[in-house]
């Protein structure tokens, strides 16, 4: 597996099916998350089991994602016109519903290759890449193909980003927005393990 944290997320364009349902067959990865937070999240297939679930869980939290000023997209090897069937099918016949983030079509794998989680040669694990607003990747999170992500969990770990970009701090184990975090330096660990070590 490619480890990206750290490095520039890959500049690629794909065909993708936009919120309006309209084809953008020039959509980039780069030029959509410019300035924000990326989320780039990729599951193996349009039409099957985890995939809705995650789909529609991550549509349900779009505002959250928005105030945050994150750009989400989602990525599978189906093709623009299989996301924009699977769009138009209704959630209770297996179908994820008018979903509000652009939904990449990557059919011939170069953007699951480029970012390491091509399994098998046949479809991506179920990755989330988070850049910051500078376009480099911060977090990596891959699971097997029977595993769903949290969503609170990318949220949680956006707000730890911009939290350190802002304040210069650390965040520990568990941090949530709103708690404390550490002072990057031995005497702001002893402090913070003093006042917390009994809540870890």
């Amino acid at each position: 597996m490619t480890i990206l944290v750290g490095k520039e997320v890959p500049d690629l364009t794909a065909a993708a099916v936009l919120p309006n349902n309209e084809i953008d067959n020039n959509f980039n990865i780069c030029n959509y998350i410019e300035g924000k937070f990326g989320v780039i999240f990729f599951y193996p297939l349009d039409f099957t089991f985890v995939c809705p679930s995650e789909i529609i869980a991550l549509d349900h939290k779009i505002e959250e994602f928005q105030k945050r000023g994150a750009a989400i997209m989602t990525v599978s090897i189906d093709s623009q016109f299989t996301h924009l069937a699977y769009k138009r099918t209704p959630v209770e016949q297996g179908g994820i519903g008018n979903v509000r983030f652009p939904m990449v079509a990557d059919v011939n794998k170069n953007i699951t290759s480029s970012f390491g989680i091509l399994h098998n040669q046949s479809v991506a694990l179920r990755g989330v890449f988070i850049t910051d607003r500078h376009g480099i990747v911060r977090h990596q999170l891959v699971n097997d193909l029977p595993i769903g992500r949290n969503i609170d969990e990318i949220l949680r770990t956006i707000d730890a980003i911009a939290y350190h970009e802002e304040n210069g701090e650390v965040c520990p184990a568990n941090w949530q927005a709103g708690k404390k975090a550490i002072k990057p330096n031995q005497e702001g660990i002893s402090a913070y393990l003093r006042e917390n070590a009994g809540s870890l």
